[in-house]
């Protein structure tokens, strides 16, 4: 017995000289992943997709048509095959960033480990998690750290009474966590993660649990759509305990 006939799928999409749109390749993608015979109709010039738009009634491209049905662009696509909810469904709020940045530093101070004593579970380990962390999330508020220090003022506290700290924060985490990955200079890293992580984790507590405000987390960049809440409160305590546990260190010789 045969087996039945792949359903078919027509694609409308944009293949110009300078300008192939990457939605296209991926509805183009998808469709076959998911056992369709695609009808691939490129829109070559300009006028052929202004033309096309305009008889459909549609201000974008890619479009797909299933069993003579118009099902949309990439983003209906992957609703129509339920991989992703309808946008006035979806939330606006993700750990996604949060969870891929603790994951990867998280692997990293394992790898660390493992290379420099053959062993993964060692204290060290550990205190390269919390380093790492710092660092990869500095990174996410440097891309731009003008607009980490508007959303890091809806809540922290010394950046409400001294702006600037809004704009040298990201600095401060870095070098800390640098220094501390490092094991060098634990006299100047130790007390700034100390302070940061305790003003930050008072900010927070205060924003949330205190005033009751639900805000963005400014953690992963000011695009974040990271909720303020306990993950927020986590890093800055880990950042906390992390600059008193290395000033111990330098103060137990």
């Amino acid at each position: 017995m045969s087996d039945a006939a792949p359903r078919k799928a027509a694609l409308y999409r944009m293949v110009m000289p300078d300008h192939i749109c990457p939605y296209g390749l991926k509805s183009k993608d998808l469709l076959r992943r998911k056992g369709f015979e695609v009808e691939d109709h490129p829109l070559t010039t300009r006028a052929e997709t202004d033309a096309f738009m305009a008889e459909h009634g549609v201000e974008t491209t890619p479009q797909t048509f299933i069993d003579g049905q118009r099902i949309g662009g990439y983003d209906d696509l992957k609703v129509h095959f339920g991989l992703e909810k309808p946008k006035d469904q979806r939330s606006d709020t993700s750990y996604r960033p949060v969870i891929a940045i603790f994951a990867v530093a998280a692997l990293l101070a394992l790898g660390l480990s493992w290379f420099v004593y053959d062993d993964m579970l060692r204290l060290r380990a550990f205190e390269w998690f919390i380093s790492l962390s710092m660092t990869i999330l500095a990174i996410q508020k440097l891309q731009d750290v003008e607009k980490f220090s508007l959303m890091f003022l809806n809540y922290d506290l010394l950046a409400r009474r001294w702006v600037p700290y809004g704009s040298i924060y990201p600095y401060l985490e870095a070098g800390a966590g640098i220094l501390m990955t490092a094991g060098a200079l634990l006299w100047l890293a130790a007390p700034v993660a100390l302070v940061i992580g305790v003003i930050g984790a008072v900010s927070v507590a205060k924003a949330v649990w205190i005033d009751g405000r639900e805000l963005k987390c400014a953690c992963v960049g000011g695009s974040s759509n990271v909720p303020l809440g306990f993950v927020s409160f986590t890093e800055s305590a880990m950042m906390a305990l992390m600059g008193l546990w290395m000033g111990a260190r330098v103060l137990g010789g």
